[in-house]
């Protein structure tokens, strides 16, 4: 299973880590993924979600 989030496609981003004399190489960020439980067509399944969505469906639950 690839490292994305279920609900918005949320992954990996790329870019330069920048070191004190100022050397630019490339590295990663990852999305802050956590494995939470989903309604997928009626069905409980745990799927990758980025904390964002997670707290927008905290949010929509709450109402």
């Amino acid at each position: 299973m690839a490292k994305e989030c279920y609900i918005c496609g949320k992954s990996r981003t790329a870019g330069n880590q920048i070191s004190h004399s100022n050397i630019s190489t490339k590295r990663t960020w990852g999305a802050n993924l956590q494995k939470k439980p989903v309604d997928i067509n009626g069905k409980l399944t745990k799927a990758n979600i980025c904390t964002k969505c997670l707290k927008t469906i905290k949010k929509s639950e709450t109402k």
